[in-house]
């Protein structure tokens, strides 16, 4: 009986031990529960942050790279026992906001195995103050990565800025994760996907002296890979000299290559320095800006849509040559009780009403266009019929569109149709009397700065254009993308152009309304314009091109506020010519004077 005791509390024995084999195989051999569990009390990720490709000017001048900074994490699971005071003293942080990090931290997703940020872009100046006490305080490590910084301190708002990731962005992106940063606007916005590069990971154990050490000799890390550089087709020199030229004044500058589309220069004024919006002080800083009266967070070039005003009247000519309304020699009087003009001419031809900016003409022109009698039964279905011709064509001038542009958020302005008119007045309750304030580029037509440039570009080019853009190499051996190669053929007859040429060379010539913009040995062909902004004070506008022949530039300049085109925006865009193909400047007092101006008359 004793022996059977002893053998049954023998299997009983062997039972229990085999079991505790067989599940200590099951939890450390044959699945990996217990040793995963084991290494997530010591292992850390560790992101490795891309840099961000560089920005470079045309010429090779760099206008954006990135200086090293560090993000103070926590891991609380690691935390012990601290004072807290000399902590805030030495990375220099009120304990207020110490607290509430680590409140965040401990609430954080996957609060045991993932670390939490504390404080974030810590320039290396201010990390080196604290670095070599960091190690007192279990938990805490920093995180390095890149953050954007400005050399020449111009192009704010066409360079961009970057931002961390919203809750919004990481529900759209899968790509991106919490704590990563993404262009904002601007470049840096449009060439994300260039610029932005690829994270890496690193993985990492404390051992018990708390000595870290890569997990699985590194086999498991993963190299991070940098950003793409891109040659943006800026210039520097001439961004910097616009944007001095429209210090105190409120407007911008467009310059563009007509032969390549590329932008040479995009002027928002007031503008501000993108290194404001770096760092730590960036919060701050923003909400100083965002609150400024002259609004210098809003991008006029991209973002404004004015009355094209008497600018307007190039594309007009365009259109009704193609069209079959007019001809060069079509002459039509100055008919002031139409509508009201100024100068002293009666009756002119087309070239003339250009350089006249002769109102009553090209009120007569664009009837000409739309009522042509193509429904003799109906003049209100006439005047449909014409109106959509004219939009169609006006819209082969990039009007209406972003032109195939490479700006993020760029306006498309208005080019209303019979659609608009019969939603305005009801069907069939307008005509051409209606709406005649459009033949002269006011009334209900929108029109971008970057758009009327553009159409500088066009006649500059006799008919054609590329989408205008702001970079010229993706990577600094490559290209643009090929889109920006392709030539768009606007739909009118090169012959027409001559007409618009001369008439622009003579605007710029003596006694031309924009004489104020000529150089003595570059032929600058261009147009003013007086944009009505009732009941405040005018718009001055000028478009321009130069030279005459093989042109190297055209421009769009507005200053808002300041009346009439040839006082303030033609000498502008003369500068800006006179810089760009020269390198200086021959009128040292009109460079002075548009320098030390102030037109700032309104803040709304």
């Amino acid at each position: 009986m004793n022996n059977n005791r002893q053998y049954t509390f023998l299997l009983i024995v062997a039972s229990v031990c085999l079991i505790y084999i067989v599940r200590l195989f099951m939890l450390q051999v044959a699945t990996d529960e217990w040793k995963n569990k084991g290494s997530r009390l010591t292992e850390r990720e560790v992101v490795i942050y891309p840099s961000r490709g560089n920005i470079l000017d045309r010429n090779g001048k760099v206008l954006v790279e990135n200086q090293t900074v560090y993000d103070l994490m926590v891991l609380p699971k690691e935390m012990q026992p601290f004072d807290t005071n000399h902590f805030c003293q030495i990375i220099n942080l009120p304990i207020e906001e110490l607290r509430d990090a680590l409140k965040k931290a401990v609430t954080y997703p996957n609060v045991k195995y993932k670390p939490s940020p504390v404080v974030k872009q810590i320039l290396p100046a201010e990390y080196a103050v604290f670095a070599e006490e960091l190690h007192k305080f279990p938990g805490f490590f920093v995180q390095a990565r890149t953050l954007r910084i400005y050399p020449e301190s111009l192009g704010a708002l066409v360079l961009g800025d970057v931002g961390e990731v919203t809750k919004e962005i990481l529900e759209k992106n899968p790509d991106y994760r919490k704590g990563d940063y993404i262009g904002l606007n601007g470049i840096e916005k449009a060439y994300e996907a260039e610029l932005r590069g690829k994270r890496g990971i690193r993985y990492v154990y404390r051992d018990n002296l708390g000595v870290e050490h890569p997990v699985a000799e590194g086999r498991l890390d993963s190299a991070a890979h940098e950003g793409q550089d891109l040659i943006a087709s800026l210039d520097a020199e001439l961004q910097k000299y616009g944007e001095m030229l429209m210090q105190n004044k409120r407007g911008c500058i467009v310059a563009i290559e007509p032969a390549t589309g590329e932008i040479l220069a995009l002027v928002s004024a007031p503008t501000f320095d993108p290194n404001l919006l770096v760092g730590r002080a960036r919060g701050n800083n923003f909400a100083q800006l965002a609150s400024d009266p002259l609004k210098p967070l809003f991008n006029r070039a991209t973002q404004a849509q004015y009355r094209p005003g008497s600018i307007f009247k190039i594309a007009q000519s365009l259109a009704a040559l193609q069209i079959g309304a007019i001809t060069p020699q079509t002459v039509i009087p100055c008919n002031r009780a139409l509508i009201g003009c100024h100068g002293g001419h009666s009756a002119d031809d087309l070239e003339m009403a250009i350089v006249h900016s002769c109102n009553p003409y090209f009120r007569g022109v664009m009837q000409r266009v739309v009522e042509a009698n193509r429904d003799p039964n109906s003049r209100n279905n006439d005047a449909a019929i014409g109106l959509g011709i004219w939009q169609e064509q006006i819209m082969k001038f990039g009007f209406g569109g972003n032109m195939g542009s490479d700006l993020p958020n760029l306006k498309i302005g208005k080019v209303p149709g019979a659609d608009y008119y019969d939603k305005r007045y009801g069907t069939g309750g307008w005509n051409y009397a209606t709406i005649y304030s459009i033949s002269i580029g006011e009334g209900e037509l929108l029109i971008n700065p970057v758009q009327m440039c553009n159409l500088a570009c066009i006649v500059a080019n006799r008919g054609y254009y590329y989408p205008p853009h702001t970079v010229k190499k993706i990577g600094r051996e490559g290209t643009a993308r090929q889109e920006y190669h392709e030539k768009i053929d606007v739909g009118v007859n090169r012959s027409y152009f001559e007409t618009v040429v001369n008439a622009m060379e003579k605007v710029v010539g003596p006694g031309g309304t924009a004489n104020s913009a000529k150089l003595s040995d570059i032929v600058i062909c261009g147009k003013t314009g007086t944009v009505q902004n009732e009941p405040k004070e005018d718009h001055s506008v000028f478009v321009c091109f130069a030279p005459k022949d093989n042109p190297k530039i055209a421009l769009a300049v507005y200053v808002e506020y300041a009346g009439f085109g040839g006082t303030w925006a033609a000498p502008i865009a003369s500068l800006m010519v006179e810089k760009y193909l020269k390198g200086t400047i021959t009128n040292l007092e009109k460079e002075k004077q548009i320098r030390e101006a102030r037109i700032l008359n309104y803040v709304n």
